[in-house]
């Protein structure tokens, strides 16, 4: 806390309110309590506006005035209004009745909400509420910060792909020279796995009920028998907003919706920030060995007593938050799918951190897009590596040798290339002394390291 009372960012005891909160700015209403509150006030006023439909004698269908207000209260719903649900949940500690009653205190002076007010969360569970709240705060943080950070990732990933399409690369598989490829062609590699991580975030139904206490609408029944209230809640939960929740119905449940849908898509978050930690390192030791110089920044400094350095430091900021994001989603997927009977309170508490373990996750996505946005390629470095590394034409040599029946084609040149220091003049040789046709000699001659990329600059264009 500052002097004055108010709330200082270097006093935050997460680093996503403090040090970082500048980048969260478009998550935080969707994630936050305000942001569930929200929600909350959004399910109820769906609810009641469906309830004076349904046909009731005891609750005739409301005004178009009345309705306008109502969609008001949501469209409207500030950080103030937030504060006053707080002021009342320290007389009620229940943060779901907190809400019923700023509702209802915003029906003073309209007689005609007035009359209807015990008609606010009529037959409802708190989880009811609950539960619908979290999915549409999940639905807008995956739509609206989650899958377009991701994408602007994607963009860029698919962009130097096509610009280094045709750039050659020595492959290091197992930390040693490999046959090469390019480098458009290894970050298409990136953007096909990443594109399916993404498709597969996009395609996970987020899913919400509201069938009472135990999941059988038993009070709903109880007050008007011959209703059909599970055809009622469906339509609630699925009908377009505003006046639905424009959710997919779930038809069973103990007292809280099962949660699988969400384990299922903080799943597939995680699978998405793997592939992106893989990215990472790669990237990190790219820049180490010199395939990558990063840009300069005015001002910025990489070491305190070396002032040479320019650190990856983006890459590594953004797999040590992806790594923190995996640990929550994981443990969310884990544990949330469980509850003990029908219900245990041990999933209210997790369920707070749901944006938190996504503020991890879209923070990395910021770091690794700047950094990714820094780089330059080095093509100098990239050359001279493979400039030095000729052994990995023993490959194209003796699959070519194979091809016109040369016996012990591996073994001769494993003979002699392994653990060696090769050169292109040994290599050019060995190659002249075949018994091949000359044709397939001279190919074989023309061949550089640099030039034997396969398909691999085709590849890397059409991704």
């Amino acid at each position: 806390m500052s002097a004055a009372g108010q709330f200082s960012a270097v006093a935050a005891l997460s680093p996503l309110d403090g040090r970082y909160a500048g980048r969260l700015s478009a998550l935080r209403p969707l994630m936050s309590e305000q942001g569930y509150m929200h929600r909350r006030v959004q399910v109820e006023v769906a609810w009641f506006i469906a309830l004076s439909d349904a046909g009731f004698a005891e609750f005739k269908p409301l005004s178009p005035g009345a309705r306008t207000y109502l969609l008001g209260l949501v469209k409207n719903f500030s950080e103030a209004d937030a504060n006053a649900i707080k002021e009342i949940e320290k007389t009620t500690n229940h943060d779901v009745k907190a809400v019923e009653y700023w509702l209802k205190s915003k029906f003073e002076a309209r007689p005609e909400l007035e009359q209807a007010a015990e008609f606010v969360h009529f037959a409802c569970t708190s989880e009811d509420i609950n539960n619908t709240s979290h999915a549409l705060q999940l639905r807008s943080g995956r739509d609206v910060v989650v899958l377009p950070a991701l994408d602007r990732v994607l963009l860029k990933l698919r962009d130097m792909a096509h610009a280094h399409a045709d750039v050659p690369m020595l492959s290091r598989t197992h930390g040693q020279t490999a046959s090469p490829t390019t480098v458009g062609k290894e970050l298409a590699n990136v953007v096909v796995r990443l594109q399916a991580a993404v498709d597969r975030i996009a395609a996970v139904r987020i899913l919400g009920k509201m069938n009472g206490a135990v999941g059988n609408y038993n009070a709903h029944l109880s007050a008007w028998p011959d209703f059909d209230w599970e055809a009622f809640s469906q339509r609630v939960v699925e009908m377009p907003e505003p006046l639905g929740l424009g959710l997919t119905f779930q038809p069973y449940s103990i007292q809280i919706e099962p949660h699988d849908y969400m384990a299922e898509l903080f799943d597939a978050v995680a699978r998405a920030n793997t592939i992106l930690i893989d990215l990472s390192r790669d990237i990190w030791g790219y820049v180490s060995v010199g395939y990558f110089k990063q840009k300069l920044k005015a001002g910025e400094i990489g070491s305190s007593t070396m002032p040479h350095k320019v650190n990856p430091i983006d890459f590594e900021n953004a797999e040590g938050n992806l790594g923190l994001a995996n640990a929550l989603l994981r443990h969310l997927s884990e544990k949330l799918p469980i509850s003990r009977w029908q219900r245990d309170l041990t999933d209210s508490t997790v369920l707070r951190n749901m944006g938190v373990a996504l503020g991890y996750a879209v923070l990395s996505y910021h770091s690794l897009l700047t950094g990714l946005n820094k780089l330059e390629l080095n093509e100098e470095a990239l050359a001279a590596d493979l400039d030095a590394a000729w052994e990995v034409l023993a490959e194209p040599i003796q699959t070519v040798m194979r091809r016109f029946g040369v016996a012990g084609a591996y073994e001769k040149l494993k003979e002699v290339t392994r653990g060696k220091t090769v050169t292109a003049e040994a290599l050019h040789g060995l190659i002249r002394s075949l018994d091949i046709p000359q044709a397939e000699k001279d190919r074989l001659l023309a061949m550089t390291p640099a030039s034997y990329v396969g398909k691999a600059a085709e590849l890397a264009r059409r991704v």
